[in-house]
């Protein structure tokens, strides 16, 4: 269970701490393309979500109360462009930068499962408080690897999977607004649950 959309929603959940915490990947979704209200330009995003086993909250799910790690996301247009904020973060997040060729076209799915150190900054709009991910950076070597207490779930269109159960429905709803979904039919109650990756040593597997 995400708790992601409280977290970021202004909910009565407290944010999440400032400062440097251990992350793992636990649900990467394509977005689609979207309109920038904002800007008013169009771009393909794509959100990554991380949960933080050391920072717990007591929440209640399938009718009992239970101790479940928090969550967080950031949403990314899905670009290598060398000004472009998901490049930046995977950069810092693997130490080196994407060679030419890698940036012919990079799997984002590879991050799926993959641990990292996230710092956290708070922020203050309209009287609530936000916790938004500043860096992301490589977990130090030797550092034992924690696995996903949630399951691992991902959404692509161009792989034809449906949206997976258990999908906030904050998330369902930005990818039925894409054009690619209002293209084609896709219906969100179908599991697109993924088998966890294992790694055996420190290095980072993208």
């Amino acid at each position: 269970m995400s708790l992601t959309a409280k977290d970021s929603g202004g909910s009565s959940f407290p944010p999440v701490p400032q400062g440097q915490h251990y992350a793992i990947t636990t649900a990467i979704y394509d977005l689609g393309t979207q309109v920038s209200e904002r800007f008013g330009n169009v771009s393909r995003k794509v959100l990554i979500q991380w949960e933080l086993p050391e920072q717990r909250i007591d929440i209640e799910k399938d009718g009992e109360k239970q101790n479940l790690p928090r969550a967080i996301s950031k949403q990314y247009t899905l670009s290598l462009h060398e000004k472009a904020n998901l490049r930046h973060d995977l950069e810092s997040w693997r130490g080196k930068t994407f060679t030419e060729k890698e940036c012919e076209g990079f799997d984002v799915l590879v991050l799926l499962g993959v641990p990292c150190m996230l710092q956290i900054l708070h922020k203050n709009k309209d009287g609530k408080t936000y916790s938004n991910i500043s860096t992301i950076t490589p977990v130090a070597k030797g550092t034992p690897k924690k696995q996903p207490e949630n399951p691992l779930r991902t959404f692509s269109f161009e792989d034809g999977s449906n949206i997976p159960e258990g999908t906030p429905e904050w998330i369902q709803k930005i990818i039925e607004q894409s054009e690619e979904w209002q293209m084609k039919d896709y219906y969100p109650d179908s599991d697109s649950g993924v088998e966890q990756p294992q790694y055996s040593d420190d290095d980072i597997p993208f």
